[in-house]
């Protein structure tokens, strides 16, 4: 176990392979079908939230960890060694889970705790994590940990497109009559980050117009440099991801680490199933 332990929450969308060989605990976020409740990446993952969706049940609502499951994944880290611990947390504008985290210090204030609010979501606060990950195991201090990922920060971007309008209309972030209007326009509407949050940059109307549109604008914020970190995310649907990928490939050179990740339940309730999109960090 490196010096400083990192811990992130599954909103990150860090795929479990790479969360286990860089050693980063990710505290679940809470999926409730009515009274039941699941812990995204223990319990449930997109595919068996959306079987659930697609056969009736009560449409899922999401919750943040509490402090409890936050001490616990504190207190196993410095168990296993650590020496003092960075918790990356998805944006405070989306979720109670960096005021979550921030409690649980208070239940361990002998402890040497840094809580990060990345003010991003899924690979955009993944990459902040992995990056972190890594670094630690070469060694690097905290200090310099935060100030690596305090840069990797600003130069985050994600552009994705969503399938449909109605499960964000299940959700409760567009109107119902809205989302039924666009979905018979076939209208697909582009997301990124904005303030914090996943926000509707623009619509497009067909798949096969916002597939190369997402692209375009992957490509104006990437210039002329090369980036650093990539990854395609989606909801549900991987064969459509790897055909993105292939699109994305014609005009932007990826990494060689390049990955595709789900974008787990936590997020995935508003996508919904058939959401594609790419999370990258832009070079210096």
């Amino acid at each position: 176990m490196p010096a400083t332990a990192i811990i992130t929450d599954s909103d990150s969308s860090i795929p479990a392979e790479i969360s286990e060989r860089l050693q980063i605990r990710q505290v679940p976020i809470n999926i409730h079908f009515g009274e039941e409740t699941l812990r995204t990446g223990v319990d449930i993952n997109d595919g068996e939230l959306f079987a659930r969706v697609d056969r009736g049940d009560p449409y899922p609502t999401t919750s943040a960890p509490s402090p409890g499951q936050f001490v616990e994944a504190f207190q196993g880290a410095f168990a296993d060694g650590a020496q003092n611990l960075i918790c990356y947390c998805v944006s405070a504008e989306v979720s109670a889970t960096y005021n979550a985290a921030l409690q649980a210090c208070n239940e361990l204030p002998d402890k040497d705790i840094t809580v990060v609010d990345t003010r991003s979501l899924s690979l955009g606060q993944g990459f902040l994590a992995i990056a972190a990950a890594e670094a630690a195991r070469q060694g690097a201090s905290r200090d310099e940990i935060l100030s690596l990922t305090e840069d990797m920060g600003g130069r985050c971007h994600l552009f994705a497109a969503l399938a449909t309008l109605k499960y964000l209309a299940k959700s409760g972030r567009v109107p119902t009559l809205q989302a039924s209007i666009g979905n018979l326009l076939n209208v697909m509407p582009v997301l990124t980050i904005r303030d914090g949050t996943l926000d509707l940059l623009e619509r497009v109307r067909t798949r096969k117009k916002a597939w190369p549109r997402v692209v375009e604008l992957a490509l104006e914020a990437a210039g002329d440099k090369p980036v650093e970190r990539l990854g395609i995310i989606h909801v549900n649907a991987p064969a459509e991801a790897h055909q993105f990928l292939d699109l994305l490939s014609q005009s932007l050179e990826p990494p060689q680490d390049t990955f595709l990740a789900e974008l787990t339940p936590g997020l995935s309730v508003h996508g919904g199933t058939g959401m594609v999109g790419v999370v990258f960090i832009g070079g210096k």
